[in-house]
């Protein structure tokens, strides 16, 4: 986590708000962020506890305090990523000066938690591309108003008032539903203005994929039609 706090206290763009959710954890997360939260100015930083277990739970009471605090745009990413310097700057420019109300942005291996092989990246991209062209081939129909795209939790942001019409983030955990693509898929019933932009990058931990393998990690992330003894991987 303390990585990812500092990934984004390093943003070129530091005119933002942070709200950081603690949701129920046993590992000293919820000390590291309340003292990121004390040493700094900027960004100014909110913690947060939700006991409900689960990413969707956390993600949404994350969002809907933002959107208490005043928040017109509210970006995620998770505490396994790393943003990149300009994901803030970026963010930005597609959302206030584009107009768009959905932005999702590309996610690339982490560098510094191992060795990640040329044949890992081979393997990520490939799974990544047979995500994306999955859900274009099967999540088609005229209810929706732009074509599929893949909005990883880890890394999308929203208008405030999106979010509240869409109904926000199911709160629920993740063995029970992708909360991410449950709200991307409300949201492509109600706007089009919406986009994957290139230049909006996270650097996503691998670590699932080397515990559960990239072919069950693949099952995992289209319908868990793989089911891991252990779901939260450290």
């Amino acid at each position: 986590m303390q990585a990812t706090l500092d990934a984004l206290a390093a943003q070129r763009d530091r005119r933002f708000s942070l709200v950081l959710v603690d949701n129920a954890s046993t590992d000293g997360s919820a000390a590291i962020a309340a003292r990121f939260a004390a040493a700094r100015e900027w960004p100014r930083t909110v913690v947060v506890a939700e006991p409900q277990k689960g990413t969707g739970a956390a993600a949404d009471t994350g969002f809907r305090t933002a959107i208490a605090l005043g928040a017109r745009w509210i970006a995620r990413t998770d505490a396994d990523c790393l943003p990149r310097h300009d994901w803030v700057t970026n963010l930005k420019r597609a959302l206030c000066d584009e107009g768009l109300e959905f932005v999702a942005g590309k996610i690339r291996p982490r560098l510094d938690e191992g060795r990640v092989t040329l044949r890992l990246r081979v393997a990520l991209a490939a799974m990544i591309w047979a995500a994306e062209h999955y859900g274009r081939l099967h999540r088609r129909g005229p209810q929706f108003r732009y074509p599929y795209f893949m909005a990883a939790g880890n890394n999308l942001a929203v208008s405030a008032a999106l979010y509240e019409r869409s109904g926000g983030f199911p709160r629920t955990a993740i063995e029970q539903m992708h909360e991410d693509r449950a709200l991307s898929e409300r949201i492509r019933t109600l706007t089009a203005r919406a986009a994957v932009r290139r230049d909006v990058v996270v650097f996503n931990s691998v670590r699932r994929v080397r515990a559960y393998g990239c072919l069950n990690a693949l099952r995992w992330y289209r319908n868990h039609g793989f089911r891991p003894s252990i779901v939260d991987v450290r």
